[in-house]
Formats: C-alpha cells, sequence, structure tokens
C-alpha cells in the first residue's frame, strides 16, 4: 500500500504541504507550463503527486522512476523506433500529466464536434459528392491523397457509420489555448500506450490516483467495443484485431490491445473470404469474423481490388464489406480526411454542415492548391511550416518532414519555393504553435518539456460519442514535434483528468454485466497454432542442445561429474552437435571446451542455442496476446553472455538455460488452462523430445555396452535418479532402454511423448462428424502401436530410425492439416530434427 504523503486529505489536496520536488521546479510560466499557470487547487494536486511519488522510496528523484520501470518491465511494455530490429522498453516519465476536468470538458466538446464534422464530411466524400460538385472541397484535396479509393465512392456502411475511432493531436499554447495539429483515422495509434501508460502508473500509485479523483479510462474501451459490436447485428459477434504482422513499429500496442479487448489477433493471411462474409481459419475449419478492427491501410486490406503488391491483405475483403458480411472499424477510404490539405477546409465545412464554428480551432492552414493561399504561403515564408499536403516525401522536403521556412539557407528557399511552383497541390502551409510545458521526470530532476495529446474519440454502445479522459502524451526531448512518433529520446507521460469531486459511476454495460457462464477459450487461428507449436519445439531443441553441453563440460571439470567423461562418448555428443548444426565441424575439431562454447554462443547455424532462442522468441512475437506477462517477460530474456575462455563459467550458463527452460516448462504445466493453445505448446514439446530421444539414443547406439554411454543417455532424457531408486546396478542396456524409451510412467520416455501425442490430436477438432479418425490422429496411432509391440531387447538401430522418420512425417501430417500453407525460408540440414 502506497504511503499517505505528509498532509494529504481525502480530496487528495495538501494546501499546506511540506516543501517537494516542484519547489525547485525551474520552468518558466511565459510559455504556459501546467503546473505553474494552475489554478491553486490544480497545483494542490501537483504538488500531492509530487509527494507520493517521493513516499515511493527514499524520497529521491531516482526511485520513482526505478519502481515505474519495473512495473513497465513486468506488464511487458514495449515499442520500436523505426528502423530498428530489436524492441525497446517504454519510456514513460513517472510525473503524470495534469488536466483539470472542466478545460477537459472544454476540450470533450471540441473532438466530439469534430468527429460528428468528419463523420458528415466521409458520408458526402463516399455518397452524393455534394461538396465537390458544389465547389465547396477541390476535387485535388481528395484525389490527390495516397490514400485515396476511388473504387470506395459510393460504397457506404450498412450502419451507416464511417468512424468508430477517431483520434486527433492536440497542442495547447502558452495562453491554455487548445488547437488541433492533425487528424488520425487511419490508425489509432497511441490508444494502447494510452490504456497501459495508466496501467503502469496505476500500479505504482493507485490509490493515489483514487484519492485525487483520476477519472478512469476502463469504460472508454468496454464503450469502443460495445460500438464495434452494435454495429454487428448479431448476438456474441465475433470481433478481431487486423495487424499488418510483429514487424509493424505498433505491433506491441496492437498486441496488447487485443489481450486486453479480448479480440483475436489476426493477419490477413488468417483471413479467407467466402460467399461475401469474412472467416478466420482455425485449427476446427473457417470461423466466422463479424467485424474487423483494422490497423492497414485501405490500399493493403485486398490486392484484388487495391494494391496488388500486398502482402499483408485477405483477397476478396472487399466484397465482404460491400456485401455486408464485415463490418470495418474504421470504413475503408476514410483515412483521405487525414491529410494536411482537408484542415485548411474544415473550419469553412464546420459552418456549413453543423451550422456552428469549430470549438478546438485547427492550426491555421493554407493549402497551396489555391493561387491565393500559395502566394500567401511563400509570403510569409519565414513564418510557417511547410508541410507536405498528403503526408507523404515531395520535392524540397525529401523525408516528408514539416520544414520552418526561417530555418532554411538560401539554396534549401530557393529550391523549396521552385518545387512549390511547380507542383503546389503538394504543399501546406501551417502557423508554428508555440507549446506549454509540462513537469517530466527526466534523468533525476524535473524538467520543462513541450507535449502534445493525442487524444481518442469512439462510437459507443448507443451510436453516441464518447471521448477517453485522457490519452496519449507524447514530451518531446528537443522541442521539435514533427511527427507522430515516438523518437530517441522522446518519452510519454500518463495524462490524469482530475476533478474537485469524484466523477458519478457510470451506467452498467455489457461488459460490466455478469456475462453467462462460457468455457474454452475460443477459436485458435491457424497460424497462432503454427506459432505455439513452433515455439515451444525451438526451445525443446535449445533446451536438448544445452544439456548435451552440459554433460560434456561436467565430464572435464567436475570429478565423478559426468558419464561423458571417455572420450569415444565425448567424440559421439560432439558429432551429435555437428549433426543438427549445433556447431561446425571446423568447431567440433576444436578442444572441447571451444565446441561447448561455440554450440552456447551460435547465432548462425540452424541448430545453435542462440539461434534457437532467438527463433523461439520471434514465433512469440506472434503470440504475446496469449502469453501471461510473466511469461513473456521471461521468453524476451536476451541471449546470456558466453564465456568461452573459463569452462566454469560456460557450465555455469548452461545451467542457468536449463533452469530458463525448466521455468517456462513450468509455467506453461501449471498456469494455462487447457484449451486447444496448451495443446499446440505441448504438442510440440513432446514431438521434439521425441525425436531427440530417437537421435540421441540412435547417436549412442553403438556404445549402448559402454555403462558411461548409458549414463550419458540418462542424464540426457533426465532419469538418472528413476534408474537408480529402480535398479540396484550400474546402467545396463535393456533396463536403460526400456526406462527411457517404453516406460509410459517416465515423463522423459519416448512412448510418453508419443501417448501424449495420441492424447492431444485425438482432442483438438475435426473437420467432419464422421468420426473417421483423420491422418494425424492415424499417424500418431501408429507410432504408438509401434512402440507398445516391442521390447526393449529387440530395439535396433533401424527401429530407432524407422520411430524417427515417422515422427518427422507426422509432424508435416500436423502442418498440412492444422497449419497454413505458405513458403517458409529455405530449410538447412540442420532443421531435419524439427521436421
Amino acid at each position: 500500500m502506497l504511503a499517505e504523503p505528509p498532509g494529504l486529505g481525502e480530496t487528495g489536496v495538501a494546501p499546506s504541504a511540506p516543501p517537494n520536488w516542484l519547489d525547485a521546479y525551474p520552468a518558466d510560466a511565459a510559455v504556459g507550463d501546467l503546473y505553474l499557470t494552475a489554478a491553486p487547487s490544480l497545483a494542490a494536486k501537483w504538488r500531492s503527486l509530487a509527494a507520493g511519488l517521493a513516499a515511493q522510496g527514499d524520497g529521491g528523484f531516482a526511485t520513482a522512476q526505478e519502481q515505474l520501470a519495473k512495473q513497465i518491465a513486468e506488464l511487458g511494455l514495449t515499442f520500436r523506433i523505426a528502423g530498428d530490429e530489436d524492441e525497446r522498453e517504454w519510456p514513460l516519465t513517472a510525473m503524470p500529466l495534469i488536466l483539470g476536468g472542466e478545460e477537459w470538458a472544454r476540450v470533450e466538446r471540441g473532438l466530439i464536434q469534430r468527429a460528428t464534422l468528419i463523420e458528415a464530411v466521409a458520408a458526402d466524400i463516399h455518397g452524393p459528392q455534394s461538396l465537390v460538385a458544389e465547389g465547396r472541397l477541390p476535387p485535388a484535396v481528395i484525389a490527390g491523397s495516397r490514400y485515396f479509393a476511388r473504387k470506395m465512392l459510393g460504397v457506404k456502411p450498412q450502419s451507416d457509420n464511417f468512424i468508430h475511432v477517431y483520434a486527433a493531436d492536440l497542442a495547447r499554447g502558452p495562453q491554455g489555448q487548445w488547437r488541433i495539429l492533425g487528424d488520425r483515422l487511419r490508425l489509432a495509434t497511441g490508444i494502447g500506450y494510452a490504456l497501459e501508460n495508466r496501467m503502469a502508473m496505476s500500479r505504482l500509485i493507485d490509490d493515489l490516483l483514487s484519492r485525487m479523483h483520476v477519472r478512469r479510462v476502463a469504460d472508454f474501451f468496454a464503450s469502443l467495443r460495445e460500438g464495434i459490436a452494435r454495429d454487428c447485428r448479431r448476438e456474441r459477434p465475433r470481433i478481431a484485431l487486423l495487424t499488418p504482422g510483429r514487424f509493424n513499429q505498433s505491433y506491441p500496442e496492437q498486441a496488447h490491445l487485443a489481450r486486453y479487448l479480448g479480440f483475436p489477433l489476426v493477419e490477413g493471411r488468417d483471413l479467407v473470404v467466402t460467399d461475401g462474409r469474412l472467416y478466420v481459419r482455425t485449427i476446427a475449419g473457417p470461423k466466422r469474423i463479424d467485424a474487423a478492427w483494422r490497423w492497414i491501410d485501405t490500399n493493403a486490406l485486398d490486392p484484388l481490388n487495391f494494391d496488388s503488391r500486398s502482402r499483408i491483405g485477405v483477397p476478396g475483403m472487399f466484397d465482404a464489406w460491400v456485401r455486408g458480411g464485415a463490418v470495418m472499424a474504421n470504413w475503408p477510404g476514410v483515412e483521405v480526411l487525414e491529410s494536411p490539405a482537408f484542415s485548411a477546409f474544415l473550419p469553412r465545412l464546420c459552418r456549413l454542415l453543423l451550422g456552428e464554428d469549430l470549438a478546438l480551432p485547427n492550426v491555421a492552414t493554407w493549402w497551396c492548391g489555391q493561387r491565393n493561399e500559395a502566394e500567401t504561403v511563400r509570403a510569409r515564408l519565414d513564418e510557417l511550416l511547410v508541410v507536405p499536403a498528403f503526408d507523404q516525401p515531395v520535392e524540397g522536403l525529401p523525408q516528408g518532414l514539416p520544414v520552418a521556412g526561417a530555418n532554411l539557407e538560401e539554396a534549401g528557399r530557393h529550391a523549396l519555393i521552385a518545387a512549390m511552383r511547380r507542383r503546389p497541390m503538394d504543399y501546406v502551409g501551417q502557423e508554428i504553435i508555440n507549446l506549454s510545458t509540462t513537469p517530466a521526470l527526466i534523468e533525476g530532476r524535473l524538467a520543462p518539456r513541450p507535449f502534445t495529446i493525442r487524444a481518442f474519440v469512439a462510437r459507443g454502445e448507443n451510436g453516441g460519442w464518447r471521448v477517453m479522459p485522457g490519452g496519449f502524451a507524447r514530451l518531446s526531448s528537443s522541442g521539435k514535434l514533427l511527427t507522430s512518433l515516438m523518437g530517441a529520446g522522446d518519452v510519454s507521460a500518463d495524462v490524469c483528468i482530475v476533478d474537485e469531486v469524484p466523477m458519478p459511476r457510470t451506467r452498467a454495460t455489457v461488459l460490466s454485466q455478469e456475462p453467462r457462464i462460457w468455457r474454452g477459450g475460443g477459436i485458435l487461428a491457424s497460424q497462432a497454432a503454427d506459432n505455439l507449436y513452433w515455439f515451444s519445439r525451438y526451445n525443446e531443441r535449445a533446451e536438448t542442445t544445452v544439456r548435451i553441453v552440459r554433460s560434456i563440460l561436467g565430464s572435464s571439470i567436475e570429478v565423478d561429474g559426468s558419464y561423458a567423461r571417455v572420450p569415444e562418448v565425448r567424440a559421439s555428443l560432439v558429432a551429435l552437435l555437428v549433426g543438427w548444426e549445433a556447431i561446425s565441424p571446423e568447431a567440433a575439431r576444436q578442444p572441447v571446451a571451444q565446441s561447448c562454447g561455440a554450440a552456447l554462443a551460435e547465432g548462425e547455424l540452424a541448430g545453435g542455442v542462440a539461434t534457437l532462442i532467438r527463433r523461439g522468441q520471434q514465433a512469440g512475437m506472434s503470440l504475446r496476446e496469449r502469453f501471461a506477462r510473466d511469461f513473456w517477460r521471461i521468453v524476451r530474456r536476451p541471449v546470456p553472455e558466453v564465456d568461452t575462455r573459463h569452462l566454469q563459467a560456460m557450465l555455469t550458463t548452461a545451467k542457468g538455460l536449463i533452469e530458463h527452460f525448466g521455468v517456462l516448462s513450468g509455467l506453461i504445466g501449471e498456469n494455462m488452462v487447457r484449451g486447444l493453445s496448451w495443446r499446440f505448446l505441448d504438442m510440440g514439446r513432446r514431438l521434439e523430445r521425441g525425436l531427440a530421444i530417437c537421435r540421441i539414443t540412435r547417436q549412442l547406439t553403438a556404445l549402448l555396452e559402454q555403462a558411461d554411454a548409458l549414463g550419458v543417455l540418462l542424464d540426457l532424457c533426465d532419469s538418472q535418479i528413476a534408474y537408480r531408486s529402480r535398479y540396484l546396478t550400474r546402467p545396463m542396456r535393456n533396463p536403460v532402454l526400456d526406462l527411457v524409451l517404453l516406460d509410459p510412467a517416465n515423463p522423459r520416455s519416448l512412448i510418453f511423448q508419443v501417448q501424449r501425442l495420441n492424447e492431444h490430436i485425438a482432442a483438438l477438432p475435426s473437420l467432419t462428424e464422421d468420426n473417421i479418425p483423420e491422418p494425424p490422429l492415424l499417424a500418431a496411432r501408429a507410432v504408438l502401436a509401434q512402440l507398445e509391440t516391442i521390447t526393449a531387447a529387440e530395439f535396433t538401430h533401424e527401429h530407432l530410425l524407422d520411430i524417427e522418420q515417422r515422427l518427422l512425417a507426422l509432424s508435416d501430417t500436423i502442418s498440412a492439416r492444422y497449419f497454413l500453407q505458405y513458403e517458409r525460408p529455405e530449410s538447412s540440414p540442420g532443421d531435419a530434427l524439427l521436421g
């Protein structure tokens, strides 16, 4: 429980609070700093918050930020900067941004008006097109956008709702005036991070936020879901979040949203259109998708009807939404309205369509496609920003970023003016907004940072608009906020809307009412099943390789620590590492220590431990909405550094990795619901473990008369204790083979793996109702029958090879039946064991 800051009363206000962090805050009130210009009652909230953060530890600046960083890590909050391959921890400052309820009410009214206006303009563009016909809107403002989809003209949703989720970038000026910098209709980027920011802050200081009467955001997301569900006009509709895939910059946010809202996270290749309806390919066959919250551009949605180069869309999806077989949020084509050129016309259109002025003004904008406006921009170039009219690179603005005319050198200035004369419609001029600042906890001190807020509006269960009480705040490290993406050094802050008294609770919604009891884990898309299966196989294979390395290293540095001390046995294990490409043949000729180090550190060959861990993480990236946060945090741990100079250090690394895989297995075994996802995870592990047992036993077959080779086999199958408790003799061939191959009570035996595979496959959904076993079950039963009708004394190298090949064939059969069939990267010999 958070200690109550000194002097904090029931209202969260501490009028006589002792000196705290804000006493030395260096901001200049002239720039409209949120704290320094706040009314006394609101300033007291700021001070109470600072005192509460100080109470987290020793009162130092760093303590609260460190504790928040722990919450961020536990929640698994990450993001990716454009061009980065790896994700970064989410940069959230511990000092929230505080706004009063009255000020926010004015913003809310303006946002709802703006959403209503854009809905009306979208309906006209896709319908009667009277605005263009009457000369109210130049055709080039529509057709000039890269998001213009001609095929969507005349096509409208059956519900008449073009917009379900709308976002606006807000700037606050020095005098407290709010302006809209831009409209966001294509992607609601930031909406998930706004939720994550609040979750992280709530875990840090939840009781303080409650005492300060901070408005909660959960109801907004309930309304968003209900608004989409309402347009489906079907009981228990299935709503999916359509993602471009895990390489998209905002994929972590999309995965978090899908998990929070309970939406299946699907990619284009998961979906198929049949008879005008949208379906997701699942292991139980196609399942209907009633609505898709799309995070993909319109032009990429359907390669048959839009951009044929799209690899992330769904062929024929156009037919599904045109025929009413799928609700789309937002309606394809509406992103044409988010271009900066449109902002020049919205004040006039608001008076025309709604009969009132904009409650939240635009940043003043001049579209250069009009002669007078173009001359104004050129004449006032030193006072304005020059911005690409349609959000894409143009001549003179090669990176597609705004440029302040006053910052241009003479040559650049002349080049830009010349380009604007050649194609004036590609440019707009905008006034330069001086941004308010807010206190931010940066590098151990409070510092003023300019900020913008991305605010979000969603259509609710009754068709009306609902504004999120807060939003996604972005604080600039450089004082410039030229793009909407997080950049290096930028930070985010939670946006807290506070009231003098608690807001009354909203009425119960569908999501807050007690639902009908329902068991089962919902649908499992084929691609998700594929990733679960391979995630488990990569990790199992890596663990087996580490166990071999540990056996070899243990024999080198521990007295009687391993049966692999016999040179022939060690050589056989090293040859096994070469066989599945854990190390190269050249590495195998090095001393044993170097060979083991190479296997642990190998990140290029298919069977190297680092390679397998990385592949497992890559498969897991597409599953994060299905994994618990504790599990995902462990999965994301980086591959440990391997000190190849010291045997003991390598052995410690190997033991640590085995513990790592053991923790993952324990979390799966103890915490995961026994649904379809768990079955595919466990199927991957059982199949991989069975293949490994066959391969290791075959490799040691020639040496199985030696007790050391049999001891190694027991070690690698983790069956040493079971053997010793059962037999009083040293390891002998037939008892050892019976234990590791044929004992159904041994969870590490071959037959145990095959039995579990049979159980899992038998429990999977069937495509038919004739009760005839499908090919995967027939193949699994054949392997089990072979093991149930043989004794340890009869086992030969050929028997093991036959079972191994049958298991590989079973893997192919599972893939053909349950997974999507698409081109995989060319395999290498080391992938043979992986099927």
